[in-house]
């Protein structure tokens, strides 16, 4: 009995002991954690002191993503012996002068993506990989300051696709404003004179006209983060149906030596881009039938940062 009492007693002893050190730990932690919440305002206090100073500053960053597979005799799919790929690369790179004055921003997006299935039972099937996904951009803006937030700027942005159909169409934006910068990594471009070109083999169905022109560009890297999220629109003044608007959002995370993940998400809006495929099936189509439905597209994969 006796035994069983000192035993229990023990017991008892080391949970107290365990429960006591436990709390005596948190109690140390707490004040630490507190500590590293002030360096790290501190931190970030420097870091957008450093944001705003002259100068040229650049990033660049983007994302691989592949895979590959292979069929034989696997009879619950269309095509039992077959093989697949896919590749993606994006591309997110900007070189931005800013001086006390003046400033001078340039930024580049690229977005290839290649499919590929080989049939093996149908030796007439096309086996190169096809592009899938194909997108350009590339803009330059300018702008003299009137204050630390606005400055009377000049936009140029063109648009196209590489791979398959280089400037068909492609799109320059030209055009004059106002530049609004409410935070150091936000840019906001106001337009209401621009000229939108348009350049394409189908005259027919594209057309260039005068419009204004919006532009929102957030570009940041913060800790292991690098994001751009970009929105550009046209709205013409000659027909709404030459207007567009294209959305991205790109995401890269850092996780050993330049390595991690990356995501992409691209949507637009482009009704002459709508009407040039449906009349591919369907020549009677006009701008009052077309379906000027969602454009979009996503890439998830590797990422290396610069």
């Amino acid at each position: 009995m006796k035994k069983t009492v000192f035993a229990f007693l023990m017991i008892f002893t080391i949970v107290s002991l365990n429960a006591q050190t436990k709390d005596e730990l948190k109690a140390l932690q707490a004040p630490k954690k507190d500590s590293i919440a002030i360096l790290q305002g501190q931190v970030d206090v420097i870091q957008s002191k450093i944001d705003a100073l002259t100068g040229w500053k650049k990033g660049v960053f983007g994302t691989i993503g592949g895979n590959i597979s292979g069929f034989n005799n696997w009879y619950s799919k269309g095509t039992p012996n077959s093989s697949a790929g896919n590749i993606g690369i994006t591309f997110n790179g900007y070189a931005n002068l800013l001086q006390e004055k003046f400033f001078w921003r340039n930024s580049l997006g690229v977005n290839l993506n290649w499919v590929k299935l080989d049939d093996k039972d149908d030796p007439s099937d096309d086996k190169d990989f096809k592009s899938a996904t194909d997108v350009f951009t590339l803009s330059s803006l300018y702008g003299k300051k009137l204050s630390d937030k606005w400055a009377v700027s000049a936009l140029g942005e063109y648009r196209t696709t590489i791979i398959d159909n280089f400037n068909d169409p492609g799109y320059l934006d030209v055009g004059v404003g106002a530049t609004w910068t409410p935070i150091t990594n936000l840019i906001v471009v106001i337009n209401p004179l621009n000229y939108n070109f348009v350049f394409s083999d189908s005259d027919s169905v594209y057309d260039s006209s005068t419009g204004a022109k919006i532009v929102a560009d957030y570009t940041a890297t913060v800790g292991e983060v690098n994001l751009r999220s970009n929105f550009s629109t046209f709205q013409s003044y000659k027909n709404i149906d030459l207007s567009n608007w294209t959305f991205t959002n790109s995401l890269g995370y850092t996780l050993w030596k330049g390595i991690g993940v990356g995501f992409e998400l691209g949507l637009r809006k482009n009704k002459q881009e709508a009407l040039s495929y449906a009349i591919v099936n369907n020549p009677l189509e006009t701008f009052n039938t077309v379906d000027n439905d969602l454009q979009s597209y996503w890439l998830f994969g590797l990422n290396y940062g610069f």
